[in-house]
């Protein structure tokens, strides 16, 4: 198995989620969000470093505004440039930091809650790597658990048929700009949203929000 990974920390990590801008208590609402052509603008020989990424137009307000609807974030973004050698996960996380960066100084409320990545090459075959669902299937039980006080132990996070019974993801979507996104999406029981990769989330966080009333 080739689960998920996360930035400097291990999957199973106790995730500290900061309060969402609304009242009441969650409801369980996740925004999946693909990275490349959804957040940042993404290219086709990778975003190698932090002084390549360019958050496109609008992002920024409409995680906040996802997150104002009640909705946690969670990034799923499949990195193959790890597994191919092309560079570390040390740098990947150089630049999640950037992103992190810039979209909180564009909007107080745009918070990423948890950034899961696939370093795995296609040819590992990982049930983490989109079109699989592994990621979603993570991020679900991991701000489930953090939500819930609970610390998840190795072994916890259940993937697959090994999970089950599973929340329903009827209230929850997933933004991409791939087929693959759309793929996971279907796996995974979430309405599915596919932007255009140079107009990213800002492209259908209308459709979303209106989707939601």
């Amino acid at each position: 198995m080739f689960p998920p990974m996360r930035d400097r920390e291990s999957l199973h990590s106790p995730l500290k989620l900061q309060p969402l801008p609304i009242k009441g208590d969650w409801q369980g609402k996740i925004a999946y969000l693909d990275r490349d052509g959804v957040i940042i603008r993404g290219f086709e020989d990778y975003v190698n470093s932090p002084d390549e990424v360019e958050v496109l137009n609008g992002a920024p307000k409409a995680i906040g505004d996802l997150r104002r609807q009640g909705f946690r974030i969670c990034i799923v973004t499949n990195q193959s440039p790890v597994g191919r050698g092309i560079w570390t996960r040390d740098n990947l996380a150089l630049i999640h930091d950037k992103v992190r960066s810039e979209i909180s100084s564009a909007d107080n409320d745009a918070i990423l809650d948890l950034t899961l990545h696939s370093p795995y090459a296609p040819w590992h075959n990982s049930w983490a790597r989109k079109p699989n669902p592994g990621m979603l299937e993570a991020g679900r039980q991991i701000i489930d658990a953090a939500e819930s006080g609970i610390v998840l132990a190795e072994g916890d996070i259940k993937f697959g048929e090994d999970w089950n019974p599973r929340p329903s993801e009827s209230s929850s979507v997933m933004v991409g700009d791939r087929n693959v996104d759309m793929e996971a999406a279907k796996s995974h029981g979430v309405r599915g949203f596919r932007c255009h990769p140079d107009k990213g989330l800002s492209d259908v966080i209308t459709e979303i929000l209106v989707s939601i009333k």
